[in-house]
């Protein structure tokens, strides 16, 4: 009786290898960098148009200046006769953000975003040496110097009066400038004390007097009891000062 061989099953590996040999060229175009590389005019009118941006919100002495980072390497870019920069909406005119570029003359139309770094160089003040945390920033605690502004979301201080007297949430190390976040709220007055009210609407503003029924810290609402016993909610914005907006 003559007993056939039994049929022979592929390994898992050698099936996986099977699979892979197979879908090698695929991947490798995936992987491949974009089939049209942006040329260098496109790179320009793309800086160019973030230079722009920026430089409208600078101060008029910065120097701006803009870099191009790198593409997603897995884009294929279909050939383009004319690419038009354009900005994103939302982006940010300043630090890390993104200029769009849209093909407005090609054979397959398409748009990306390329990454953009701006930074804006301009004086502001900075502290000497590395002060810590709990610190209070005096004159001598300060020199002017070029700062990039993008490099945070608020922009630094320039003038004395905007940081001698104010207390440090955080460390900061020599020649960093000191941005709102750095420093602890001021309290411009604390419950009890008698504030003015300045409220202001189109076309009038009144001042009146009131008590603070709660502490006027920076950046917080506080509560305050008017000379008619009316309460109203209003922003401390300086000593004993309180802002509301009709």
């Amino acid at each position: 009786m003559n007993m056939r061989p039994a049929p022979t099953l592929a390994r898992p590996a050698t099936a996986a290898a099977t699979l892979v040999s197979a879908l090698l060229p695929a991947l490798l175009a995936c992987a491949a960098p974009a089939a049209a590389q942006l040329s260098p005019p496109v790179v320009a009118q793309a800086l160019a148009l973030a230079t722009d941006a920026a430089a409208a919100m600078a101060p008029a002495d910065a120097r701006v200046l803009a870099s191009a980072g790198a593409l997603d390497p897995r884009l294929r870019l279909a050939p383009c006769d004319q690419v038009t920069p354009y900005l994103p909406a939302g982006s940010p005119p300043w630090g890390r953000t993104r200029i769009g570029l849209r093909c407005t003359q090609g054979p397959t139309p398409w748009h990306i975003q390329l990454p953009v770094t701006v930074q804006v160089l301009a004086p502001a003040l900075v502290v000497a040496a590395a002060l810590p945390a709990g610190a209070r920033i005096g004159p001598t605690h300060l020199n002017l110097a070029e700062v990039d502004w993008a490099a945070a979301a608020t922009p630094p201080y320039t003038t004395e009066e905007s940081l001698v007297g104010r207390v440090l949430a955080r460390p900061v190390a020599a020649g960093q400038a000191p941005r709102a976040a750095d420093l602890q709220p001021r309290v411009w007055f604390e419950h009890g004390d008698t504030v003015r009210i300045s409220a202001r609407g189109r076309g009038f503003a009144i001042t009146v007097e009131g008590q603070a029924l709660t502490p006027g810290r920076e950046g917080q609402l506080a509560r305050v009891r008017t000379e008619s016993g009316r309460i109203v909610v209003g922003r401390p914005v300086g000593e004993r000062l309180v802002e509301i907006r009709l």
